[in-house]
């Protein structure tokens, strides 16, 4: 049996999967990181639209390439398809998304609710953030709520989870079964807090976290050596952020106006001297994956590649990093075919319907 025919269910590739003893979830994305597999997870970019298909056809992409979908909670504060909504419709179809929760927006009557419902739905993954300021977004007229910050929310969630009782102290009847998230940013002062910050979202309840894009390698090899000394990449399972940079303006105007992502000098000049600026940035994001894999106590590496979702088949295969493991895909269901048939069948047969008794079709379909 592959790796691969562990992370579904045979005969149902979209069945939720079996509980299996030491896992908090029943999401894939554990289920790899627990084995030991080098991790992929990617970031999808919500759709301003009620369209499904919408985000379907943002999520192909991404298929038989990584092994968890983030779901952003209005990233930089801005607007956007939910992430529960997401969510909602990844695992419809089979996806293990990873639902992002921001503070910013909800409080936590509202927060355990979703927590509860996106359960239900089978999400089985959940990121903690305290979330961009309404200031950062289209809308700074907002009322921020932030009435948690990341580590009280990861505390609520652990305490859903592994308490069965709600903040206020009520018990659940079933509680949610999730893979606990959070998010660090090794490449921002002060450095030698951030393996501290990393310790107390352990110690709030974090089983994995992802990281803010890497361009700086020396950063990361500081902030994992100081983590090893502390113990922490046994406690947690460490996701390094990555990305392509469309060209040196791109990186110029990311490094100025976002707020936590660090891009060096050289990496910019790199990218100016490139012939083909796009492809130097791409290849730049390959070095960086294939860099992290090597990395003592790092289990994984979370793509965000922002409007060139089509690059990341690509960067994931040039990268080798999955060492010929292939991640989930949909694949079709053996009896898709006959469903198909008859499906035509009974078209056909209404079609086919003498004129006298279509109005008495039409009334049964009625009710």
């Amino acid at each position: 049996m592959t790796s691969e025919d562990l992370d579904q269910v045979p005969g149902d590739p979209e069945a939720p999967l079996p509980e299996l003893p030491g896992h908090s979830s029943r999401s894939r994305l554990e289920r790899i990181l627990r084995r030991g597999d080098f991790a992929v997870t990617a970031e999808l970019n919500p759709p301003d639209s009620a369209d499904p298909e919408e985000v379907y056809d943002r999520a192909a992409v991404f298929e038989g390439w990584v092994d968890g979908i983030n779901a952003t909670d209005g990233s930089g504060a801005n607007c956007h398809m939910s992430s529960v909504g997401i969510c909602a419709l990844l695992t419809r179809m089979g996806y293990s998304p990873i639902m992002q929760i921001s503070c910013r927006d909800r409080n936590r009557i509202a927060i355990q609710g979703d927590v509860l419902g996106a359960a239900a739905m089978g999400v089985g993954n959940m990121l903690c953030l305290t979330g961009d300021g309404v200031q950062a977004g289209d809308q700074p007229g907002a009322k921020a709520v932030f009435d948690f910050d990341c580590m009280s929310l990861l505390e609520t969630v652990r305490t859903m989870r592994d308490e069965q009782k709600f903040l206020s102290g009520r018990k659940l009847s079933v509680p949610p079964k999730v893979f606990l998230g959070a998010a660090i940013n090794p490449f921002a002062p002060p450095y030698d807090f951030r393996p501290l910050r990393l310790a107390k979202k352990i110690a709030a309840g974090a089983q994995f976290v992802q990281s803010q894009y890497c361009f700086d390698l020396e950063l990361l090899d500081r902030y994992m050596m100081r983590v090893r000394e502390l113990g922490l990449h046994e406690q947690c399972f460490i996701l390094v952020g990555v990305g392509p940079l469309a060209s040196a303006r791109a990186a110029r105007w990311i490094r100025t106006n976002v707020p936590g992502i660090h891009i060096p000098d050289d990496i910019i000049a790199r990218l100016e001297g490139a012939e083909d600026q796009k492809a130097e940035g791409k290849k730049i994001c390959i070095e960086m994956m294939q860099a992290a894999r090597e990395i003592d106590g790092v289990s994984g590496v979370h793509v965000m590649a922002y409007r060139q979702e089509e690059l990341v088949a690509e960067i994931v295969e040039e990268a080798g990093v999955l060492k010929g493991r292939k991640p989930w895909r949909k694949e079709a269901r053996p009896d898709d075919a006959a469903v198909a048939e008859r499906l035509v069948e009974i078209l056909t047969e209404a079609d086919a319907l003498p004129e006298s008794l279509e109005p008495l079709a039409e009334t049964d379909a009625d009710g």
